[in-house]
This record gives structure tokens, sequence and C-alpha cells, in this order.
């Protein structure tokens, strides 16, 4: 859950705004068909972009990393 007035990093918008390939193919397949998934994978086995991309994108973007303070950690 965002924190009012942010909105969260939507899923595979990165990949979009970066036109990755593998998101172009998947455009085109219907979502949890076989093709589908099997195309999915390709991204979780071997992603086209570094972290380091995909964090830089995300400051240029605006985006803001948060993580939510530990109970212990008052």
């Amino acid at each position: 859950m965002a924190p009012e007035g942010y909105v969260e990093y939507k899923r595979r918008e990165f990949c979009k705004d970066v036109k990755c390939p593998i998101q172009l193919e998947l455009n085109k397949q219907t979502e949890g068909s076989p093709t589908y998934e099997q195309t999915r994978q390709k991204c979780g086995a071997a992603c086209l972009y570094t972290t380091w991309q995909f964090h830089h994108w995300l400051i240029e973007k605006g985006y803001l990393i948060l993580k939510p303070k530990a109970s212990s950690e008052k």
C-alpha cells in the first residue's frame, strides 16, 4: 500500500517503458496462456536489463523505495 499522495509501481511498467522485446512479445499473447508463461520465463531466467538500469529508471521517474519500519525499531 502506497502512502497517501503516492502511487505504487505497476507491474512491468519499466519493461513497457523501455520497450523490452520480451515485453512486446508478451503484449501480443493472452496472459496466462502456455505461450505467455513460456515467454515470461525468459524474464526471470535472463532479463535483458540490469538491476542498475531498473534502479536508475525508478529514480528518473521519481519513484521512492520504501520499507516499513519493523515493530522492534521504534
